[in-house]
């Protein structure tokens, strides 16, 4: 069986989620394809193929001779440069959608109140003409385009709709005398055509505004990865090179604060080093040699040399940046309801205007052309897909914009539709559940000293160990003092004189070392902290012990009450975190989790919630680090704390701003009212659809002589959108921060 590889491109010049589709079905039937997948929200390309058989060239032919783009260079540069294009595109956009309202404005106060003014039809022609056929030319092209593929979208009902009334329009204004011997006012619909664009354009600026950061997080990923790296050769010179070239064997210096470059095993050095992007972890870890290190970590004060085991694409940095790539390349594109059916309403629309016309022709034989033009347009306009293509994005705004109000910040539909299915959340710990932040917790005196505070917080302030900042701040009342002999011990803690006499502060390593005993009441002490998470420092003079200090992650106040209230809503609560068990176990005890695992990597966590989703749940992911983004793609939910990393929360489909859990369930509520306000739009758009377009036709001319005015029909569109935009804004009333309305 001939061996296929896996490859992501980003696509260009996607409309909407129906253009997916088709690049996709172009891919797809390529030769040597066997799988291949395109996300319209991400405008990128999954593709697995055979390179026997079939190259990137081949597919980048294939999709640009059907009129869209692929970029088969995916370099950092590259990134940049799509990014670059996406914000012009957007700004040109917003600027298309700004002008097509202010002109529309005047065409629409003249064709509903002083259509008898002079000149009004020239004044509403010159308006309008450069509102359909200049900003609005996108809908044309992307017609045209559809067409070439026999294929239809919403681009093609708009271009139709607004095309036919604009060209009607100028007949009526160009040539009224036809109509007036028919004793039939001629009516110009300029207005329509105008409205019609302004009102898309808007909605495509809202999807676009959704779709803008899903590459930022993939982005910043890969801009943990520096550039260039110091090699040490064998004569001991250092040389500057690109990462790239770095092959495995090499040794590679780090210096202070400077991020790794590669995987490796530490050779030479004593440092502390972030690992937080991997594990979660607030706390840097000491690193020795024979130590892993690995990419993108940050390196604290000391120098590291290391040599290099894994580079390139095999580095753990680059396995989650391909995790999340997979992840969000495999989720089904955003498609709104309107765009899911456009491929069949389209052309039924169009089918219909084209059978009320021939209808016409042939059952009345007098004034069959012009009752059938007539009634072909008025199918036309009031079909035009205004209030479907306002359903959802009115919902989504008022929807986004309350969740501002909450603290709630939701990217996309796609988040808003899937929030309410959610059955099973799984917690990352630390900085989630726990303040993300070590402070000393309990500090218990074993014998006195004097100025002994004062010792602590002078030792503390001058240490390099990460805990020394937690006792440092939590003694900072205590005043400053002179001390001298200052010592730092790696792996033991640190010591100092203060007059005559020497004071020592670390782990029971340093204190025994130093002929200090430690009390079988100390000893229990500690123990008992240590099993609730906490971490230990002891503080000695130089013949007793004075202090144990517990230093923890504590449970945030409002995490227990907001697990209790999920599972009280039916929801399943699990915890993940790269801390050690005992840890794990004390705050799952705390904050009323009954289901954690501990001690894993950022892939395990990934793992675990692919075996969720397996089991037919549907997942939410709640974290706050680095470490937790390939979970937070892969769940069918992320949500992420606003008080944690930009690559979480560029990840996450909703951020929690205030990292307070109790937002989560308010998220659940809102999003429940959100769809179902969607629901109700669409609902109504489309039995508006199902009701006016026969009429529309003319199946009521036969039973009482009624054919609906081109003109009415334009005022029934505009109706049923306002109706559409009222019954999102009816969100804003509603109160989703409470389980009970607040009483005044």
């Amino acid at each position: 069986m001939a061996k296929t590889i896996k490859k992501s491109f980003p696509v260009t010049e996607l409309a909407c989620a129906v253009c997916a589709a088709t690049v996709e079905k172009i891919l797809g039937s390529h030769d040597g394809v066997t799988a291949a997948s395109v996300n319209f929200a991400s405008s990128t390309a999954n593709v697995e193929y055979d390179p026997s058989r079939c190259s990137p060239e081949d597919l980048k032919k294939a999709v640009e001779d059907a009129g869209y783009g692929m970029v088969i260079q995916t370099d950092d540069d590259i990134s940049d440069t799509l990014e670059r294009e996406q914000e012009e595109k957007y700004r040109k956009l917003k600027t298309r959608t700004l002008l097509a309202v202010v002109l529309s404005i005047p065409v629409v106060v003249i064709g509903m109140f002083f259509m008898d003014i002079p000149y009004a039809n020239l004044i509403m022609f010159i308006f309008s003409t450069p509102v359909v056929f200049w900003l609005g030319r996108q809908f044309f092209t992307g017609a045209w385009r559809q067409l070439r593929h026999k294929t239809a979208n919403m681009d093609t009902l708009v271009a139709l709709s607004t095309g036919i009334a604009w060209i009607f329009s100028v007949a009526n204004m160009l040539f009224p005398d036809f109509w007036l011997s028919k004793g039939i006012h001629p009516h110009v619909y300029f207005e329509a055509a105008a409205v019609v664009v302004a009102f898309i354009l808007l909605g495509k600026l809202l999807e676009s505004r959704a779709k803008g950061n899903t590459s930022s997080a993939i982005r910043k990923l890969m801009g943990l990865r520096p550039k260039t790296a110091l090699i040490i050769s064998s004569d001991g010179t250092a040389k500057e090179i690109p990462v790239g070239q770095i092959t495995p064997g090499q040794t590679v210096m780090v210096r202070p604060g400077e991020r790794l470059a590669v995987d490796g095993v530490v050779s030479e050095g004593d440092s502390y080093i972030d690992e937080s992007m991997l594990s979660g972890e607030p706390v840097p870890v000491e690193k020795k040699p024979g130590a892993n290190v690995f990419a993108g970590t940050i390196n604290g004060n000391g120098t590291l040399k290391y040599k290099a085991v894994h580079t390139g694409e095999d580095t753990l940095l680059s396995k989650i940046i391909r995790m999340v790539q997979d992840a969000q390349g495999s989720k089904a594109p955003v498609q709104q309801l309107v765009n899911k059916i456009a491929a069949v309403f389209v052309p039924v629309i169009i089918s219909i205007a084209a059978a009320a016309f021939i209808i016409w022709i042939f059952a009345d034989k007098d004034n069959g052309f012009i009752h059938g033009l007539l009634a072909a347009v008025t199918v036309l306009v009031i079909a035009c897909p205004c209030a479907l293509g306002l359903a959802t994005p009115t919902a989504i705004m008022v929807g986004i914009g309350k969740g501002a109000e909450l603290g709630i910040l939701i990217k996309d539909a796609e988040s808003l539709e899937i929030t309410p299915k959610v059955n099973t959340i799984v917690l990352d710990k630390t900085g989630t559940i726990t303040a993300g932040k070590p402070v000393v917790s309990v500090v218990k005196t074993f014998g006195k000293s004097k100025d002994s505070d004062k010792i602590l917080l002078a030792l503390e302030k001058r240490s390099e160990h990460p805990l020394a900042h937690a006792i440092a701040t939590h003694f900072s009342s205590a005043g400053d003092i002179d001390i001298s002999d200052f010592i730092n011990i790696p792996g033991r803690g640190v010591t100092c004189k203060y007059g005559s006499a020497s004071f020592f502060a670390g782990n029971r390593h340093l204190i025994e070392d130093n002929g200090i005993s430690i009390s079988e009441e100390a000893l229990k002490f500690a123990k008992d902290l240590t099993d609730n998470a906490n971490s230990i420092v002891y503080f000695a003079g130089e013949d007793k012990l004075l202090a144990v200090i517990g230093i923890s992650d504590p449970v945030k106040p409002t995490s227990v009450e907001a697990i209790a209230e999920l599972t009280g809503m039916g929801i399943e609560v699990c915890m993940l975190t790269g801390d050690n068990r005992a840890t794990a176990s004390a705050v799952a005890a705390e904050a009323g989790i009954n289901h954690f695992l501990a001690d894993i990597l950022p892939q395990e966590k990934s793992d675990f919630i692919k075996k969720l989703r397996k089991e037919h749940k549907t997942v939410a992911m709640v974290g706050d680090g680095i470490n937790d983004s390939a979970a937070l793609a892969t769940a069918d939910l992320g949500i992420a704390m606003g008080t944690g990393s930009d690559i979480a929360i560029d990840v996450a489909g909703m951020t929690i701003v205030s990292g307070d859990l109790s937002r989560i369930p308010a998220a659940i509520r809102l999003s429940k009212a959100t769809v179902k306000t969607i629901r109700q739009n669409l609902f109504w758009a489309f039995i508006y659809n199902l009701i006016g377009v026969p009429i529309a036709a003319g199946v009521l001319y036969p039973v009482n002589g009624f054919l609906l005015n081109p003109m009415i029909a334009g005022a029934a569109m505009a109706f049923s959108s306002v109706s559409v935009v009222t019954n999102s804004l009816l969100l804003k009333r509603k109160n989703f921060g409470n389980r009970q309305p607040a009483k005044s």
